[in-house]
């Protein structure tokens, strides 16, 4: 199997159309990936049982299955549902652009092909699937569990223990799931419908699923630096907490970090989705002090990104519900 650790990114592109394909396989070449091509979804599919590329370049409209089958296919594959899926489509209707988000795809561009729009939004799009592969290895060694919703509402991507604690709290999935539990989803969408509406997620109650005389806690983190609205997990088992308390297990990335007053206190601004600006002007210091403060950060928490260190910061401050950057990460 074709390993795709080293430096350069390898794209998988489907499409029945000649011309586009060598176009694209120039294009992308020349910034230095590494470009393999299907020309139907049968034949991609088939590739990915011996490769994971990092990003998959999917036409929508071709003969056999099309591209929104073969995506739909794609996700059900649990070893490359990660793998973000582009559409490359000449529909722009509404109707086949949700069609795309739904099966899964993450993004889309429209013909005719534009070669150097297609390689900057690929470029960006592997980013970030590579940071969230990082923040994902963190957040499996967390005490609190994390699910990440793409733009449709939908996940993205879950933790092992947030899997787990949705078996527990509302039954098994259906198999090759990658829905929320109803009743999960319907309040999620609601919350979702108030932030269109203007309203800031930062003080939506947690919603609470109990289990015989358990727990579960789930929480919005809005969105914030380099990443979107997550939901955290925390399970609450009886007796584990005096009446009046919540037990506060820090994730095992932050033990140890002996972060100072400050810089706690700038990795909760950052969590909420801050500037380095903003950092600064509420706590009335310059943006290269705060970015000072961050290039500690980074280095006691072990993430090489912002979007990183906003990921675990949220996402504690989401499930304690600690006002203080200094009481919630010290």
């Amino acid at each position: 199997m074709i390993s795709t650790t080293f430096d350069r990114h390898v794209v998988l592109i489907v499409d029945d159309m000649p011309d586009n394909l060598a176009m694209l396989s120039d294009a992308l070449d020349e910034s230095g990936h590494i470009v393999l091509v299907a020309t139907d979804g049968l034949a991609a599919l088939e590739r990915l049982d011996h490769i994971t590329p990092d990003l998959i370049l999917l036409d929508a409209m071709m003969p056999g299955i099309d591209g929104f089958e073969t995506c739909r296919r794609i996700k059900q594959v649990k070893r490359v549902a990660h793998v973000p899926v582009v559409f490359m489509t000449g529909l722009s209707e509404t109707e086949h652009v949700v069609r795309g988000f739904e099966v899964g795809g993450i993004d889309y561009v429209t013909k005719p092909i534009r070669p150097q729009e297609v390689v900057a939004r690929i470029g960006a799009h592997i980013r970030t699937a590579r940071m969230m592969t990082q923040t994902r290895g963190m957040l499996e060694h967390a005490a609190h569990a994390v699910i990440v919703l793409g733009g449709n509402g939908l996940p993205m991507w879950q933790t092992t223990k947030a899997s787990q604690w949705l078996e527990k709290y509302y039954g098994p999935a259906a198999p090759a799931s990658h829905k929320l539990p109803g009743p999960l989803q319907v309040w999620l969408n609601e919350q979702l419908v108030r932030q269109r509406q203007g309203e800031s997620l930062d003080h939506v109650p947690p919603l609470i699923v109990r289990q015989q005389q358990d727990e579960l806690h789930i929480t919005l983190s809005g969105p914030g630096q380099g990443h979107g609205v997550s939901l955290v997990l925390e399970e609450k088992i009886a007796g584990s907490a005096h009446r009046g308390e919540e037990l506060m297990v820090l994730p095992a990335t932050l033990e140890g970090a002996r972060l100072t007053p400050r810089e706690s206190d700038v990795l909760l601004w950052l969590g909420k989705g801050k500037t380095n600006r903003d950092i600064a002007e509420i706590l009335g210091m310059s943006p290269r002090t705060v970015n000072k403060h961050l290039e500690h950060i980074f280095v006691k928490l072990g993430v090489e990104t912002r979007s990183a260190a906003a990921v675990l910061a949220s996402s504690i401050a989401a499930a304690s519900g600690t006002s203080s950057g200094s009481q919630l990460l010290q």
